[in-house]
C-alpha cells in the first residue's frame, strides 16, 4: 500500500507519524522470548520536557525467538488484544542484550541487532559483523487514513469474498532497506517474475489462477540476496512496497496498532531457509508412493468405475507406470459438495471398487474442499450445531458461487473440526489414500468465528486449518511417514503438511511457465515439495504442449496428470506422447533414490527439493534473476522447454557439466542454447555430482539399496559422502573419492 506522494509528501487522506529517535532504551527479561530490549520512539524529537506532552510514541521491543532470529515489534497503542501472529514451534528464546553509552544490542547467534541512542532513528541488523538492512529515518511509521484517502491498498474485488480491504483506519508501517543491487524473492507462489523488486504485493489469499497478480498461497516472508529472510508475523492482510514506493526501501504494513516480523540471518540463502523452518515448522518426510504418476480423472468430464478402470489398464498395457488415482469433485453427487458419499449414480460399489484398485497396487486420492452446500445431507446438521461460520447476525454465511448455498466449516471450533474429520476417517477406513485439499481461498471477512478470531486475520490463516484437519487424520491413519496432502492454499507454516500444487494453469507454453515462476518462489518461502497440472488445466493441450510439460512435470518432487474438461491420459494426444510419458516416468523412477534422500534432507534441513539457481549457487550473480530453469535437489539443472520449436536458452554456472541424458559434457560458466526433441530437454548434472541411480523404473517405492548405481560425475574433487534412505526409513551411506573415481 502506497502512502506517500513522492518523496516529500503523503497522499491526500493520509496522515503519518514517524519513529525520530531512540529516547531511552531499557534491557528488560520480560519480552516474549526472555532476554530484549525496549525503545521508546518518540514521534518528535524531545529537546525540552513540553516536547513530552500531547506527543504519539512507537514502542519498539526487540528480542530473539530463537539463535540467529530477531523478533522487532513496533506498537503504537498496545493495550488492544493482538491476534498472535503465525504458530512458531521453533520459539524457545535465545539471545543476549547488553546497553552501552551509544545504544543497545542485541546478539543471537550470526545476528546483532544494533539500536542507536539518540536522533535519528536507526536500527541495524548485522549478520557475521556485516551489516545487511536497517531502519532509519521515516522507517518506522504510524499511518491513519481517513474514508476518501486516495491510496491504492492494491485489492479489489467483493467483501463477501474477503478480496478487499476496507478504507480508513490505522496501519503500522516498516521500511528496510534495500542496498544497491540487493534482491527480493519469495512471498509465496507469485507467478510473476522471480525477482519482487520494483513489485506491489498484496498478501492475502485468492482464486486468481496462474495467469493474474493473484496467488493461491501467500506467505509473508521475503529472502534477501544479502543473506537474510524477514517474515511479517501477520496472517491477514500485509502489504508490501518492493522498492516500488520508496526504491531503496522494502515496506511492509499492516492494519491496527502493531507490527510484529523477524530478521532471519543466513548468510546463504539455504541457511536462511533452514532457520525460517526451524521456527515456523519443517516439512515432514512424505511417502516415496506419492513420487510416482498420480494420473487424474480430471475435473468436468464424463467418468465411472468403467473409465477409471479402462485409464489404469490402459496405462498398464502401455507399460507407463502409475502410483495414484485420483479422483476430482464429481465423485460426489453434483450440488452435493461435499456430503463425502460416492454418487451411486457412477460408483455403486465405492468398497469394491477401492479394493479392486488397491489390487491393481494403486494408492487412491479424492478431492475435497471445506464448504458444504446446502443440498447437501451434513448441511442442516451442521447448522443446527453450530459448525458453520455466522453472519454478525448469527445467521449461516452462504453464497451461491462454486456450490448453492455453501456454506464454510468453522475449523476454530474443536467440535467442528472432529465433525469434519469424523466424514475423512470413515473415507480412509473405507480405502482412501490421501485427499486433495481445494480451495480455501475466498474465505470472507463480514463474519464471526466461533473463537472470536479477527476476520480479516482468518482470511488466509483458514486454510491453514482445514489443512491442518485433514493433515491430522491423514497422521492419525497411517503415520508420519505416511500421509500426504494435494493442497492448493496455504500461509506462513503450510509448508509442514506437503504437498502443495500450482493451481489452475492454461493449456499453452505460456501459461506452463506460470506454475514454474510459482513454484521457484513458493521454494524461496520454504515450501520443499510442489507440483502442478501436467498439460495445465483450463482447455485442451496441443500435442507439443502436453508433450513438453510431461517431460518438465515429471522432473519434479510429484507430478500428476490433471485437466478441466478434458483427460490427460496420454494417448488422447499422439503416439509419442505415450513414449514421452514411458521415458520420463521411468527415469524419474531410476531417480527415486536421489529424490526421495533429497525429500528426506528437506525435512531435515527445511531446503526444498525443487529450488532456484540462486539457492544453489548464490555467489554466482548471473543466476540472480533466472526463472526459466531451476536445480532438481542439489546435484541435477532442469531447463524445460517452453517452444513448439524446441529451443531452450539457459545458463550453466562454471564447471564441467554432463547431460544425464546422453553423457555430452561441457563447461559451464556460460550460456547455452540447445533444440530438443520432445523426448529430451536440458538435464545436466552438476560438476562433481553423485547421483543415486535405482534399479528399479516400473515404481517409485522399492529397496534402494538393491542393485544400487552410484553415477559420478566429471568436476569434483575431494571425498563426498552419500547417503540413501529407503522409504521404509533404512539408511546407507557411501564414502566417494572423487579424485580416484570416474563416470
Amino acid at each position: 500500500m502506497k502512502f506517500t506522494d513522492g518523496f516529500w509528501q503523503l497522499r491526500p487522506g493520509v496522515t503519518a507519524l514517524y519513529a525520530q529517535e531512540a529516547y531511552d532504551i531499557w534491557h528488560t527479561a520480560d519480552t516474549a522470548d526472555g532476554e530484549g530490549l525496549v525503545v521508546t520512539a518518540p514521534t518528535a524529537r524531545i529537546a525540552k520536557r513540553g516536547d513530552t506532552l500531547n506527543r504519539a510514541v512507537l514502542t519498539t521491543t526487540l528480542s530473539s525467538p530463537m539463535e540467529g532470529v530477531v523478533r522487532v515489534r513496533i506498537a503504537h497503542h498496545d493495550g488492544g488484544a493482538w491476534h498472535g501472529g503465525f504458530e512458531l514451534p521453533g520459539a524457545t528464546g535465545a539471545g543476549k542484550a547488553s546497553l552501552d553509552e551509544s545504544g543497545g544490542v542485541l546478539e543471537t547467534g550470526a545476528l546483532t541487532a544494533r539500536i542507536t541512542s539518540g536522533a535519528p532513528w536507526d536500527l541495524s541488523f548485522e549478520v557475521d559483523g556485516r551489516r545487511v538492512t536497517g531502519s532509519g529515518h521515516k522507517a518506522q511509521g504510524y499511518v491513519q487514513l481517513s474514508e476518501d484517502a486516495q491510496v491504492d491498498p492494491g485489492i479489489v474485488g467483493d467483501a463477501r469474498t474477503g478480496t478487499t480491504v476496507p478504507r480508513g483506519g490505522a496501519y503500522v508501517h516498516e521500511q528496510l532497506d534495500l542496498g544497491v543491487g540487493e534482491l527480493v524473492y519469495g512471498l509465496g507462489e507469485r507467478f510473476g517474475p522471480l525477482v519482487k523488486n520494483g513489485q506491489s504485493v498484496d498478501v492475502w489469499n485468492a482464486d486468481g489462477g496462474t495467469s493474474s497478480e493473484q496467488a493461491y498461497k501467500n506467505v509473508p516472508f521475503h529472502l534477501s540476496s544479502r543473506g537474510y529472510g524477514v517474515l511479517v508475523n501477520d496472517s491477514g492482510h500485509v502489504s508490501y512496497e518492493i522498492g516500488s514506493e520508496a526504491v531503496e526501501r522494502v515496506q511492509f504494513s499492516v492494519a491496527g496498532e502493531v507490527l510484529e516480523y523477524f530478521v532471519i540471518a543466513g548468510p546463504t540463502p539455504k541457511d536462511v531457509l533452514s532457520r525460517y523452518t526451524a521456527l515456523t515448522g519443517r516439512p515432514p518426510v512424505v511417502p516415496a508412493w506419492s513420487y510416482g504418476l498420480w494420473l487424474s480423472t480430471s475435473f468436468t468430464t464424463d467418468y465411472d468405475e468403467a473409465t477409471v478402470t479402462s485409464f489404469i489398464d490402459e496405462m498398464s498395457r502401455r507399460d507407463l507406470p502409475v502410483s495414484v488415482f485420483h479422483f476430482d469433485c464429481f465423485w460426489m453427487r453434483e450440488f452435493n459438495w461435499c456430503d463425502f458419499e460416492w454418487d451411486p449414480r457412477v460408483f455403486p460399489e465405492p468398497d469394491a471398487m477401492l479394493q479392486r484398485l488397491h489390487e491393481k497396487d494403486l494408492r487412491v486420492s479424492v478431492w475435497i474442499n471445506p464448504y458444504i452446500g446446502q443440498r447437501s445431507p451434513l448441511f442442516r446438521e451442521a447448522a443446527d450445531q453450530g459448525f458453520l461460520v455466522t453472519r454478525p447476525d448469527g445467521s449461516v454465511w452462504q453464497w451461491d458461487m462454486w456450490q448453492a448455498g455453501m456454506a464454510l466449516v468453522d475449523f476454530t471450533n474443536p467440535h467442528a473440526t472432529a465433525w469434519y474429520q469424523s466424514h475423512l476417517r470413515r473415507l480412509v477406513e473405507q480405502g482412501v489414500d490421501c485427499f486433495k485439499t481445494d480451495f480455501g481461498e475466498r474465505i470472507p471477512t463480514d463474519v464471526v468465528y466461533f473463537d472470536g478470531s479477527d476476520p480479516s486475520r482468518m482470511h488466509n490463516l483458514y486454510t491453514h486449518l482445514f489443512n491442518a484437519a485433514v493433515h491430522e487424520v491423514l497422521v492419525d491413519a497411517r503415520g508420519e511417514g505416511d500421509a500426504v496432502l494435494f493442497a492448493r492454499s496455504a500461509t506462513a507454516g503450510g509448508q509442514t503438511m506437503p504437498v502443495h500444487w500450482g493451481g489452475d494453469s492454461t493449456s499453452t507454453y505460456a501459461s506452463m511457465a506460470e506454475p514454474l515462476r510459482g513454484g521457484l518462489s513458493l521454494a524461496a518461502s520454504g515450501f520443499a515439495f510442489w507440483s502442478h497440472d501436467i498439460g495445465g488445466f483450463e482447455g485442451t493441450p496441443d500435442a507439443g504442449v502436453f508433450k513438453r510439460w510431461t517431460a518438465f512435470g515429471l522432473l519434479g518432487s510429484h507430478s500428476r496428470f490433471h485437466g478441466s474438461q478434458s483427460y490427460r491420459v496420454p494417448w488422447q494426444f499422439d503416439e509419442e506422447a505415450v513414449d514421452v510419458t514411458r521415458i520420463f516416468t521411468k527415469l524419474k523412477m531410476r531417480l527415486m533414490p536421489y529424490l526421495f534422500q533429497q525429500g528426506v534432507d528437506a525435512a531435515a534441513t527445511g531446503v526444498p527439493v525443487m529450488r532456484p539457481m540462486m539457492m544453489e549457487f548464490p555467489d554466482d550473480p548471473a543466476v540472480a534473476y533466472l526463472d526459466r530453469q531451476y536445480m532438481l535437489g542439489s546435484e541435477l539443472l532442469v531447463a524445460p522447454v517452453f517452444s513448439a520449436e524446441g529451443e531452450v536458452e539457459f545458463y550453466l554456472p562454471a564447471g564441467t557439466w554432463t547431460n544425464l541424458l546422453t553423457g555430452d559434457e561441457v563447461e559451464g560458466g556460460r550460456w547455452r542454447r540447445e533444440t530438443h526433441g520432445f523426448d529430451s530437454l536440458p538435464l545436466y548434472a552438476r560438476p562433481g555430482a553423485v547421483i543415486p541411480w535405482g534399479a528399479r523404473d516400473d515404481r517409485p517405492d522399492y529397496d534402494y539399496r538393491e542393485g544400487l548405481r552410484l553415477r559420478v560425475f566429471p568436476g569434483g574433487e575431494g571425498t563426498r559422502t552419500v547417503t540413501v534412505t529407503t522409504p521404509d526409513g533404512q539408511r546407507a551411506s557411501f564414502d566417494i573419492d572423487l579424485d580416484e573415481v570416474t563416470r
